[in-house]
């Protein structure tokens, strides 16, 4: 398994993660989870983006 796709994957939970977190504080009224929620998505964003990258340096060493 490539790295690239680990990051994707990473990404992926931190996005649900904070998919959850944001209802949940939606739900409660809690806004300091929304926000927890969407740092979360944000983090998993960005390892997707990292993900992306580590796959493209990786394919162009082939």
């Amino acid at each position: 398994m490539s790295d690239g796709f680990k990051d994707k994957i990473k990404g992926a939970g931190d996005k649900i993660k904070g998919e959850a977190k944001e209802a949940l504080g939606k739900i409660t009224d809690d806004k300091k989870m929304q926000a927890e929620g969407k740092v979360d998505k944000a983090k998993g964003v960005v390892k997707d983006k990292k993900g992306d990258i580590k796959d493209a340096l990786d394919k162009s060493d082939e």
